[in-house]
């Protein structure tokens, strides 16, 4: 391992804004922001654009960007830090892990910003908008919160809208192509690593906003499956 990660490892540990598996947060984070200000999650958030980004442009809202990588965390923490972002903080976990940290109904939005899109068939059950992440968010959102989803993945997009016909979630906002909507919110133009990098090649930005309305039955979970296999035939053919 790279002597700069290590630095960065013991480094990001000493940081005020960075909890690395937090016991006992759950309904405790009006304490550590000091206020009683909604709170919204950056799922995945590698080096934290979205997180430091909607800190920026929200002072009366906090913002708390997970993901499984430090090395990664240590970017947006120390930002956060150097511009005195008191809304903003971190934690180093598995999102799977959410209900853990979090009480029922304590976050009001949960952004998915540029996940790994796990092409593959036989990963998309780990896919961030599949039913099984969709039932942790479910625990941790308030009724009717929301969840975005920005990426430059058409499979994940489509992916995405197919669980929202199946499981009946409310879709409010459908971009195919961010860039070509003329008045796009300030939220959609902050842009991370990876939507630099284009790793998709799409040349093109999808978003979702949706709201998880109802029950996510788990006998459904199959024909999700099978509706996955199927389209991914289609696409061979």
């Amino acid at each position: 391992m790279g002597q700069k990660k290590l630095k960065r490892f013991a480094e990001v540990k000493t940081f005020t804004n960075f909890h690395e598996y937090p016991q006992g947060m759950a309904g405790q984070w009006k304490n550590f922001f000091n206020n009683t200000h909604p709170i919204i999650l950056e799922l995945a958030c590698g080096k934290g654009e979205y997180a430091v980004g909607m800190g920026r442009l929200y002072a009366q809202k906090n913002f708390i960007g997970i993901d499984l990588k430090s090395n990664r965390i240590w970017v947006g923490a120390k930002k956060a830090l150097e511009e005195q972002l008191s809304n903003v903080a971190f934690i180093r976990t598995q999102i799977d892990k959410l209900p853990n940290y979090f009480e029922a109904g304590e976050i009001e939005e949960i952004w998915i910003t540029f996940p790994d899109p796990q092409l593959r068939t036989s990963k998309a059950k780990k896919r961030l908008t599949h039913p099984r992440f969709l039932r942790l968010y479910q625990k941790v959102l308030k009724p009717g919160g929301i969840v975005h989803l920005k990426t430059d993945s058409p499979d994940l997009y489509e992916f995405t809208k197919m669980v929202a016909e199946l499981y009946g979630l409310k879709i409010t906002c459908d971009m195919n192509d961010v860039s070509a909507h003329p008045h796009v919110d300030d939220l959609l133009k902050i842009k991370t690593h990876y939507e630099k990098l284009d790793i998709a090649g799409s040349s093109r930005i999808y978003y979702l906003r949706f709201q998880i309305t109802g029950s996510l039955p788990v006998e459904k979970d199959n024909q999700l499956k099978e509706m996955v296999r199927e389209d991914n035939t289609d696409r061979r053919n």
